[in-house]
């Protein structure tokens, strides 16, 4: 017997919203796209007449009675208010990662759900993807033995966080919980306890690099320094997961050139070395997210199949707006599609609010304990490893679908 679809609305038309109205008109069954908002109407007009959604009024989202889920993709530092808003109006609620700037305005939303019997869920996805699907599948198959010591980095230039061009009156830009920390930690660690399981205790360093200035020549700063604020721009962290691998976490925004990810599991057995935690995993050309391992014996590491979908696209298909949009060529949003099927299916949802306080709990034990020098930090959250996607489910969305109702 077929499922009814579960409506979908989104609050925040901006960059990030083509990726996963992408996602969510591709022809999965169990969600329909109806509606979207944002603060600039011009924004939310030009997204509803390219998927052909209505144009609505943040408002009239909250208040129609047939939208089951809420999709809030506003900016960073708005995530927390606006998942509020969404749960108040008792619907369900995905945000954008981070799910709020503090453990305190996630631990809200998360009782507020609680009370009112809804969802609320978080990404980043992309450990459904297939990459580290994949891995997970590599790792409880015992190819790598047993997990010994994890890697994870994220290097970013300084140029690619200052380069905005809207203007920061009241230092947002980096205040506690706008940062990379907060802003990109969630790809790596969520796709580290999606492999090993909960981090059990937390330690490291974290600080804020100053005196940069705004570089792009759009932004009414331009040449202006850039105000310090209360958030760290450069994490380096140690892991001790729950299941006894150790681990290690470097994350800034303040270096040069091009982007360097690395996410990388050693076991005894065998190494592991995986894909962009901010991509799905995908191979076409010089630009391929694969996933290599090195065992015993091997002179080279080997690249191995993916067993599982949701790859990412060729990046040379241009969106369907033809001009630039942020991870066009992926699937944003594929919580969303577990979420819908969660609801229906009265089960867990992969992306939980666990999880999504998890990431946030690690970020802010590492910067405070650093600044307060407190030394280890005990997690207190402890979220279930999420359940894998069955693999063999390849090809079109709705050939994929079935791995993530599949459980």
């Amino acid at each position: 017997m077929s499922l009814k679809p579960v409506k979908v609305a989104v609050i925040g038309s901006g960059n990030i919203s083509y990726t996963y109205m992408n996602t969510l008109t591709s022809g999965f069954s169990i969600i329909e796209l109806v509606a979207c908002s944002d603060l600039v109407p011009e924004k939310s007009k030009a997204r509803s007449e390219l998927f052909g959604i209505k144009q609505m009024s943040t408002e009239e989202i909250l208040a129609d009675k047939e939208i089951e889920i809420v999709l809030n993709l506003t900016e960073i530092r708005n995530h927390s208010n606006v998942s509020r808003r969404i749960l108040e109006s008792g619907k369900h609620c995905y945000s954008e990662k981070s799910a709020g700037c503090s453990v305190e305005e996630v631990q809200g939303n998360i009782d507020l759900a609680k009370s009112k019997g809804l969802r609320f869920g978080c990404a980043p996805d992309t450990f459904l993807g297939a990459g580290i699907q994949t891995a997970g599948k590599l790792i409880d198959d015992g190819w790598i033995g047993e997990p010994i010591i994890a890697r994870g980095w994220c290097i970013r230039s300084r140029k690619v966080s200052h380069r905005a061009e809207t203007p920061d009156p009241e230092g947002n830009y980096n205040k506690k919980g706008t940062t990379i920390t907060y802003d990109m930690s969630g790809y790596y660690n969520n796709a580290l306890v999606a492999l090993l399981g909960p981090v059990a205790r937390c330690s490291g360093f974290a600080k804020a690099f100053d005196k940069h200035i705004w570089e792009n020549t759009k932004h009414p700063d331009f040449r202006k320094p850039i105000k310090v604020g209360s958030g760290a721009n450069t994490i380096m962290a140690t892991y001790e997961f729950a299941n006894g691998c150790y681990g290690s976490f470097m994350i800034t925004s303040e270096s040069f050139g091009k982007e360097i990810p690395i996410l990388e599991i050693f076991g005894t057995k065998g190494c592991l070395y995986l894909p962009d935690p901010n991509n799905y995993g995908g191979s076409f050309g010089d630009w391929g997210q694969d996933i290599m391992i090195s065992r015993m014996g091997d002179e080279e590491p080997k690249k191995v199949p993916f067993t599982h979908g949701f790859a990412d696209g060729d990046p040379e298909i241009p969106p369907k707006s033809g001009k630039r949009e942020p991870g066009h060529n992926n699937w944003r949003g594929i919580g969303v599609i577990d979420m819908a099927y969660a609801i229906r299916r009265n089960r867990p949802q992969r992306c939980s609010p666990e999880l999504a306080m998890h990431n946030v709990e690690i970020v802010s034990a590492i910067e405070e304990n650093s600044q307060n020098n407190a030394g280890v930090y005990v997690m207190k959250s402890r979220p279930e490893r999420p359940a894998p996607l069955s693999p063999g489910f390849i090809g079109p969305p709705e050939v994929m679908e079935g791995a993530i109702d599949n459980l």
